[in-house]
């Protein structure tokens, strides 16, 4: 994974005000853990750092005042509505040392004709791979898959030196039997109606005049 370089510079004001002077100045706070080290508490120019993540994992080189950090973002924060970043915790990390992360999981091809379904229960795959070789994601093949099919973790091939973070028998996708619509209220009723009527006596025929 190429390193994406960043500059930010660190800060010694806190609170929901200086967050929201950050933000309007297009910068996003954030904080900087791992090792055993204080946390460093930053500020990163904002349309940098979204560009950046726009690569899941991604292993950024960040310039904090002249020192250079090597960082991978663990946690992010958007606005609800727009997306915005709000706050980003990133994890310092070194050269071959092991981390633990999510890495998306994605698909191709088609499923068997019949109209069944690909349900995600892990949008995501957790490895422990190292911090400099994190894979970007996964691509796992549907092409001609029935109902009742199942992918598991151990099921997905991992880059050399990386490892699964989760039980191998963890179900990751599954294809599950298109289900019919269930009848609508009127539906249902003329059903019942046209049942009432099969099972009436039928009239007794009247008598002819004499």
């Amino acid at each position: 994974m190429a390193e994406v370089k960043l500059t930010a510079e660190l800060r010694t004001e806190f609170g929901k005000g200086f967050a929201r002077r950050t933000r309007r100045a297009n910068k996003v706070p954030g904080v900087i853990y791992g090792h055993g080290a204080d946390p460093k508490h930053v500020a990163i120019d904002g349309h940098a750092l979204m560009m950046a993540l726009k690569t899941p994992n991604v292993l950024i080189r960040l310039d904090v005042d002249g020192k250079s950090e090597l960082v991978i973002p663990k946690a992010v924060q958007r606005e609800a509505l727009r997306g915005f970043l709000i706050h980003v915790d990133l994890l310092a990390v070194k050269k071959g040392e092991k981390v633990t992360v999510e890495v998306p999981v994605h698909t191709e091809g088609e499923l068997a004709p019949g109209g069944n379904l690909l349900e995600f229960i892990l949008n995501a795959l957790p490895v422990e791979a190292e911090a400099t070789h994190i894979p970007e994601g996964f691509t796992v093949s549907i092409e001609g898959l029935e109902a009742g099919h199942t992918i598991r973790a151990k099921d997905i091939p991992l880059p050399r030196g990386s490892a699964l973070a989760v039980e191998e028998d963890a179900a990751v996708l599954q294809i599950v039997a298109a289900q019919t619509e269930a009848p609508t209220e009127e539906e249902e009723a003329e059903a019942e109606e046209a049942e009432a009527a099969a099972e009436a006596p039928e009239a007794a025929p009247a008598a002819e005049e004499s």
